[in-house]
């Protein structure tokens, strides 16, 4: 679309100028991914390596930072600084491109969240001992007459007829089907195999089926505390993981909480896959 004078007004054509007509070497495609760390005035914790394209406008940046930090992308302001901490420039300008700032792998994106308001203003984000918690008794949650109650009554009935029975046995046999309990793993060395091919790739790039989820390998092994075999630790570049590379205690990889996941080696395929933004999915394999 263009204005009477004839002017691109589309954000997305001059984008995509901008990327066209960029001065050959200075943002080739082979250098379009940046890793930074994100800081924000109302959180302590400090988010590591967040995947970037340098052709991502800084309104695109700001909305990625959302889904972390929980701000709203009209309430962010955003600088970006050194490995020093020292500032480089305020990015004000929601239409440039981050590459236009010359990031470099390791700087820092620091969030200033103007919204008073925010969700993550006065710690609510971080510090759970803010919220208050409400406990019930086993005792008083049975004699509740809701919908949680009578279904606890009823589950305990058809457990102390069938000490086998579940909700997926339960619905198998309303269809007519024969239930085939989940298969329990006894070998100590399922999926070796597999495993082998991943172990000499920790820290590549990787895709997580089903779900298409992508992230990076960080481990290779077995876990105490989960079924035997061998699993892969996977970094996600979206917190659609379930843990922060560690089990019941013991670690065995280190990532932002929720980024974190242990998957069955025949779920991963390492390869040069880019970030995606949003690879949500379940894999039934996941702990």
């Amino acid at each position: 679309m263009t204005d009477y004078d004839g002017r691109i007004k589309n954000t997305d054509l001059l984008n995509l100028r901008d990327y066209v007509t960029a001065e050959s070497g200075s943002l080739n495609q082979a250098d379009s991914t940046v890793l930074l760390m994100c800081t924000h005035s109302n959180l302590k914790a400090r988010f590591m390596e967040i995947r970037f394209d340098r052709y991502m406008t800084i309104g695109r940046v700001k909305e990625k930072l959302m889904t972390h930090v929980g701000s709203n992308v009209s309430t962010m302001r955003l600088s970006l600084k050194d490995w020093d901490g020292a500032l480089v420039a305020p990015m004000a300008d929601d239409s440039k491109l981050l590459g236009y700032y010359s990031p470099e792998d390791g700087w820092t994106i620091h969030i200033h969240d103007i919204d008073t308001q925010s969700a993550s203003a006065s710690g609510w984000l971080e510090d759970v001992s803010l919220v208050k918690k409400y406990e019930m008794s086993d005792e008083e949650y049975t004699k509740r007459g809701d919908t949680h109650s009578t279904y606890r009554k009823w589950k305990n009935e058809q457990l102390k007829k069938d000490p086998t029975w579940c909700v997926e046995k339960h619905m198998a046999e309303k269809r007519g089907e024969v239930w085939v309990p989940p298969k329990v793993i006894e070998d100590d060395e399922h999926q070796a195999d597999e495993a082998g091919v991943i172990a000499d790739q920790i820290g590549n790039r990787c895709e997580v089926n089903p779900g298409g989820k992508r992230g990076e390998v960080l481990f290779v092994g077995k876990v105490a505390g989960l079924p035997k075999g061998w699993w892969v630790g996977v970094k996600f570049d979206e917190p659609v993981g379930k843990n922060d590379g560690a089990v019941k205690g013991e670690r065995y990889f280190t990532c932002p909480d929720g980024y974190g996941s242990f998957q069955r080696p025949e779920n991963v395929t390492v390869g040069d896959y880019p970030d995606e933004d949003d690879p949500f999915g379940e894999s039934e394999d996941e702990i």
